[in-house]
Formats: structure tokens, sequence, C-alpha cells
């Protein structure tokens, strides 16, 4: 009687680590960082603000002057707040004002996706909104009483929550479209991501996880205990990428040019893993701490702007404009 053959060894009963299959190696190329895009709407901010600091400088000696000695000033009729450079300022704020508004309505109203990723719609809000805070300054003649002074500290009170929005925002793991991350997904794109810096460092997987495993954090931290989270782990995050850029000095030199891009591809992968890690361990606390934004968020969004409608009505009432 013939012996009975051994069943041959199912690979697919053995996955590799994590979970994933192992990705072909790419080329240096393909690992190298992308070319950065051409990205014209921080070159107007960039043109925009550049504007706006040679209008502030030019016109130093004035802005510090007393209100009776600025009435008497060259430059009185272009920078008063109904000058001609002061309105204009205040027409552009106001622009700028009522397009921030248009991202809310982008991401409640699914038929306007013609228009444009949530993600692209975000990053024109943000740069509007930086421009906003120097340009009603310059608008304003840098003084910040009365109906002008209702305005811009209303605007300035959206424009500071605004910027720890973003930030809460970016710790929330998305993809290219700007929509969230499940947990399987955010899995999925760590393991590959541990898997390619192994293959291209030449370090063991296990090692490159102890390094950049995150410290545990507590279950329910609350609000303010999410934020300093998020701040600390900022830290964490430089200080894993230098733990392992140590370990890869302590290999040997590294002294081609072929070596230096590839450890600048690695450390970003391993920054893209570390953030990936502490994100997650922190989502729902993030999540949590995000809806409490915008609960405080969209109220006083909407009291700025009829402070800023009211402003504008007062002064078309009043007639203090150079236009008419």
């Amino acid at each position: 009687m013939m012996a009975q053959s051994s069943p041959m060894p199912d690979r697919r009963a053995q996955p590799p680590p994590l979970g994933v299959e192992p990705p072909e190696r790419p080329s240096l190329a393909a690992l190298a960082p992308p070319i950065a895009a051409r990205r014209p709407g921080r070159t107007v901010l960039v043109l925009l603000l550049g504007v706006l600091t040679a209008i502030c400088v030019a016109g130093a000696r004035y802005y510090l002057a007393p209100m009776a000695a600025r009435v008497r000033n060259p430059w009185h009729v272009w920078l008063k707040p109904s000058g001609y450079i002061g309105q204009s300022a205040g027409l552009l704020a106001l622009a700028l004002f009522l397009f921030l508004w248009l991202y809310p309505l982008r991401k409640t109203f699914r038929w306007l996706a013609f228009t444009g990723a949530i993600s692209r719609w975000l990053n024109a809000h943000v740069l509007a909104a930086l421009a906003l805070p120097l340009l009603v300054a310059v608008h304003a003649a840098w003084r910040f009483g009365g109906v002008i002074g209702l305005g811009f500290w209303s605007m300035m009170v959206v424009w500071l929550s605004g910027i720890v929005g973003r930030y809460i925002y970016a710790r929330i793991p998305r993809g290219r479209a700007g929509v969230e991350l499940t947990r399987e997904e955010i899995a999925r794109r760590r393991a590959a991501l541990l898997v390619q810096i192994a293959q291209h460092s030449g370090l063991d997987l296990a090692t490159i996880q102890e390094i950049l495993s995150p410290t545990p954090a507590a279950q329910r931290p609350g609000v303010w205990g999410t934020l300093k989270r998020m701040v600390a782990d900022d830290f964490a995050r430089r200080a894993a990428e230098r733990r392992l850029r140590r370990l890869w000095d302590a290999r040997g030199p590294r002294r081609r040019a072929a070596d230096r891009a590839v450890i600048r591809s690695v450390m970003r992968l391993a920054r893209q893993e570390v953030a990936l890690a502490q994100q997650v361990r922190m989502l729902d606390a993030t999540q949590a701490v995000f809806r409490y934004w915008h609960i405080f968020h969209r109220p006083v969004a909407i009291a700025a702007l009829v402070a800023v409608l009211v402003h504008v009505a007062v002064v078309v009432a009043l007639g203090a404009t150079w236009l008419w």
C-alpha cells in the first residue's frame, strides 16, 4: 500500500506580518518624496500678505500717530477706514469673509461635489481665513473701537477658533478626498508603511514597530487632556524619528546621494506611520473634541457674520465711503 503523501502547505494560511501582502519593492525614484505641486492659492496669499505688510510699513507713521494728527497727514485720504486703501481692504475682507461660508455649504450639499473635493475646499477656506486679520487691520487703520472694533474682534474669535479646528481636523486620518478613514483602512495603511520602511531601511520589522510605537493614552482623557495629548504627540513623533535615524546611522555612514535620498524617504514614511499610530490611538477622543469644537464654532461664526453685516449696514447708511 502506497504511503499517503503529505498535503502541500497552504501559504495563504500564513499571512505576512500585520495581515498585508508585502508590496513589491519600488524603485528609488518611486520612494523619493514627490515633487511639490504648484499651489497657486499659497502664492496669492503670500503676495497679498506682502502687499499688506508693505502698506503697514509705509504707513507706520500714520498708524502710530494720534487721531488729531492723522487728519493733517497726507496719507489720511488713503489709509483712513473710508479711504482709498482702507476701504478697498475692507471690501476685500468682506468678500473673503463671505467666501468662507461656501465651505460649509460644500460640506452640507452633496450635489456641489462637482465644485471640487472637500479637502481642496478646506485648503482654500484656511488660506482665505489666514489673510483676514491683517486685511481687517489695514481697513480699520489699526484702530479697533466702535463699530469697526465689533466686526474685528468677532472675526478674530472665529479666526482663532478656526486655527484650533484645523489643528484638530488634521489629527483625524483621512484619504486624499478628505473622507475619514475607518480603523481597518488605517491598519492597512500602517501595515504597508511598516513593510516599506523595513524593506528600504534593512531594519527588522519588530525593531521598527518598537521604535515607532506611541506611548499608551488614557481611556477617557477629556477635552483638555486630548488637546494636551495631541501637542505631546507632536514632540513624541519627532523623538521617534530621531531614534530611528540614530539606529540607521549606527549601521555605518551613508555618503552617497542615493543613500541620502533613501533615508529622507524612510524618515518621511516613519513620520506617516507614527502619526497614524498616534491618531488611531486617540481617534474616539479626537472625534469627540472635534464635535465639541463644531458646537462652539458654528454659533460664533454666525454671530461674527451678523456683526460684520451690521458694520456694513452702518457704513452704507452713514455714507462713510469713497464709492458714493
